[in-house]
């Protein structure tokens, strides 16, 4: 499975899953869905931070059609767990139409039974849906037990039956608290008011949800870019650099390591330095990520590209990690100046052979500019395969990047604050061989609740 553009394609195309009154339902990309391989790395890859909502959907509908036979039981357990984490964080109509679909699918496998049944009567806002959304809910139940089975089991509920051997048999045994289990399902099928408003907001957002003030400064953009910003500015060495560490080490705790190879191009031209109320932000937060690369890439090489740049960093390779690591990575913190000349660290950097090249710039190249387009050109004529991401570092997530594209055909990415790291990192590895194993498992760490 290329999880590389199969991860673009989740984070761009945001065309809903319809679904007909006549049952008919409108997936235009099911062919992509479908012939995605290894279902446990497919479904992790809807965890990463900044997939789209109808494309979490899409996902949540395969692996709920999908039969599992023949799925060891380490893996059925992950799938349960990234469908339940799926149906508990998207909007609930997004959940209740796959339901729905599913029904058309005429999708009977015992894990949707267990899934429609967790949804429908475990949900934190199971009462609120089953007032606004009674008849959907009511045939997903119908679908998940067989109509028979279900409608009797409802009969026995009304008629006070709330522990009988067939009741254990046919519902309870599928739900983890059969007391609520028995409550929602009373109201399911009680006379009310079909139509009220149904919550719009997932009681367990997938993505991190960040903090961000309305005015941006160079100092509200994360813990680790403030610190560097106050270490630019002259700030009292001896109590920052012990802070700094510890910021890093939050950043990347529980995050596994990318066993390769990664050369980063780091910008530290003039015009990375910013000027006015925008001095050093964008410099911080490139060297931010630096030092949130250094401390997950089993082998990182810096390799500085002002004009006026100090020598290339030295590669960071396994044992060197931790805060003695991000100390030294900072001790001579790069001063932007002179011009960008993004091609030849470009080059300098496909030296080492790395599993991958991450550039990091603002986007301004005023050396010689469209330079680093035309090597990126070049490479495939020279037999040069190596993977090749541009990250841009912005101020606000609003700036304007038309005039800051070195590179076109690169895949690129902007990032501008440290929550944006959580989805920058799946999105950068996902472009190396390595990087689908750290995506899975940095998913994982994710589900299990290892990160937030």
């Amino acid at each position: 499975m290329d999880i590389s553009p199969l991860l673009q394609h989740f984070r761009t195309h945001d065309t809903p899953l319809v679904l007909s009154r006549g049952g008919d339902l409108a997936w235009d990309d099911a062919e992509l869905h479908r012939s995605a391989g290894d279902i446990e790395g497919y479904a992790l890859l809807a965890l990463v931070p900044g997939v789209l909502p109808w494309q979490r959907a899409r996902v949540l509908l395969r692996t709920l059609a999908d039969s599992q036979d023949g799925l060891d039981d380490r893996t059925r357990a992950i799938l349960a767990k990234t469908t339940k984490a799926l149906m508990f964080g998207l909007p609930p109509a997004h959940v209740i139409t796959v339901l729905l679909a599913l029904r058309r699918l005429r999708a009977n496998h015992k894990h949707v039974t267990r899934a429609v049944l967790a949804f429908v009567l475990e949900h934190p806002d199971a009462g609120e849906l089953i007032e606004a959304r009674r008849p959907a809910l009511a045939d997903c139940f119908e679908h998940a037990l067989g109509k028979a089975t279900a409608r009797a089991c409802a009969r026995l509920i009304a008629e006070g039956d709330t522990g009988s051997g067939y009741l254990r048999r046919s519902l309870l045994r599928f739900t983890s608290d059969p007391a609520t289990a028995i409550e929602w399902v009373r109201a399911l099928y009680a006379p009310g008011t079909h139509g009220a408003v149904a919550p719009q907001e997932p009681p367990a957002p997938l993505d991190p949800v960040g903090e961000h003030t309305p005015i941006v400064t160079p100092t509200n953009r994360g813990d680790i870019a403030a610190t560097l910003v106050h270490l630019y500015r002259g700030g009292p060495a001896a109590e920052l650099r012990p802070a700094l560490a510890g910021y890093v080490a939050e950043a990347t705790r529980g995050l596994p390591r990318l066993p390769g190879n990664v050369a980063m191009v780091l910008d530290t031209s003039g015009s990375m330095r910013g000027y006015g109320e925008r001095e050093w932000a964008v410099m911080s937060q490139a060297v931010a990520l630096r030092l949130v690369l250094d401390q997950v890439c089993d082998r990182l090489t810096v390799i500085e590209t002002g004009n006026d740049a100090a020598a290339p960093g030295p590669a960071v390779g396994a044992g060197t990690h931790g805060p003695d690591a991000v100390a030294g990575a900072v001790a001579g913190e790069p001063r932007p100046a002179g011009a960008t000349d993004l091609a030849s660290g470009l080059l300098d950097a496909l030296e080492g052979r790395p599993d991958l090249v991450v550039v990091v710039t603002d986007g301004y190249e005023n050396l010689l500019p469209g330079d680093l387009a035309r090597a990126v050109a070049s490479l495939p004529r020279a037999g040069i395969t190596t993977p090749v991401v541009l990250c841009q570092a912005t101020f606000t997530r609003g700036d304007d990047l038309a005039l800051r594209d070195p590179a076109p055909a690169l895949p690129h990415q902007p990032f501008w604050h440290q929550d944006d790291f959580a989805g920058l990192l799946p999105w950068t590895f996902a472009h190396c061989a390595p990087g689908h194993d750290w995506i899975k498992a940095a998913m994982l760490t994710r589900l299990e609740g290892g990160r937030t």
